[in-house]
């Protein structure tokens, strides 16, 4: 039996690149999927509802079953009626797998107010917005599959992406916060940190791709599959057999599945009292401070 018959799953950002993999498979294992996308452009602009019934078709012609939604994640009403499009069509709610993202890279001493709220507002916000509403369905019939996209550019850190960054690292926080809400009524919640060719990497400007490769982001993985490596983890993150797994983030490319660590202390200083500045001033250099990693340490001063 496929892994997700007679599941139901809303897909965000499914239009193209990594959600529309994650659309099709999951309709090849059994899900009746809600194809979400606008079809914008990367930045956000524009629109083109053709996108997302371009991949509802694509699943029919295949066999599968899905209804394309043109609803913005941006907004509580939005997310709302993503929701809704699932119950409305397929009776119910299964599995939210939030992939949707725009870019607006800039270093953040250029970055605009408006470009910083846009891309909070979809990633971020995008998340809240379909989870939150998915939640309560979830809380009522004990069940349910949260999969949330974080990001290296968060978890590690990417020059040029404050707005992207600060999104991604919420949306790991975010989710990690889910699986304690709703572990108790039986839904996982778990994300997935990415690294496939699309078009949002694609846009990267060669300049800010040579200034990350430079300050060390390879730690963050420098491997880069195709979009449609990442969707089998999601696949079965959605399944009943991941029923165990929650609260996690993975970084997924190619032919590599990684867990990720959870933060913990690494070295400790500690007396009784207050310290004085003094006090770690002559302390840090020789403890804590000791070998620490710097991703973009200053130039020598010239003479």
């Amino acid at each position: 039996m496929p892994l997700l018959q007679d599941k139901v799953a809303i897909v965000t950002g499914a239009g193209r690149g990594i959600g529309r993999g994650v659309a099709k498979l999951m309709a090849q294992e059994g899900a009746s999927v809600v194809v979400c996308d606008l079809g914008v452009n990367v930045d956000g602009t524009g629109a083109d509802i053709s996108v997302a019934q371009q991949v509802v078709n694509e699943i029919k012609e295949d066999g599968g079953n899905a209804v394309a939604c043109t609803e913005s994640v941006a907004i509580m009403d939005g997310g709302e009626k993503i929701v809704q499009t699932a119950v409305d069509n397929f009776g119910k709610l299964d599995i939210v797998v939030t992939v949707a993202g725009i870019l607006r890279d800039r270093m953040v001493f250029n970055m605009t107010e408006q470009e910083w709220d846009d891309v909070i507002a979809v990633h971020l916000k995008g998340t809240f917005t379909v989870v939150k509403h998915a939640s309560i369905l979830f809380r009522q019939q004990r069940s349910g599959r949260i999969i949330t996209f974080s990001s290296t550019s968060g978890l590690y850190g990417n020059s040029g992406q404050a707005n992207y960054g600060a999104a991604k690292d919420g949306i790991a926080g975010f989710t990690r916060v889910c699986a304690r809400d709703l572990g108790r009524y039986g839904v996982t919640a778990n994300s997935i940190s990415p690294s496939a060719s699309t078009r949002m990497t694609t846009s990267v400007p060669d300049e800010a791709r040579a200034l990350r490769s430079a300050r060390g982001i390879a730690a963050g993985g420098s491997l880069r599959g195709e979009a449609e490596d990442v969707a089998p983890m999601v696949t079965w993150l959605a399944s009943d057999e991941a029923a165990h797994v929650n609260g996690h983030v993975f970084h997924v490319t190619g032919g590599l599945v990684t867990l990720l660590n959870e933060p913990e202390p690494v070295k400790t200083i500690r007396k009784q009292g207050r310290w004085t500045v003094d006090e770690l001033a002559g302390v840090f250099p020789a403890t804590i401070g000791i070998e620490l990693y710097n991703p973009a340490p200053a130039p020598p001063p010239t003479a």
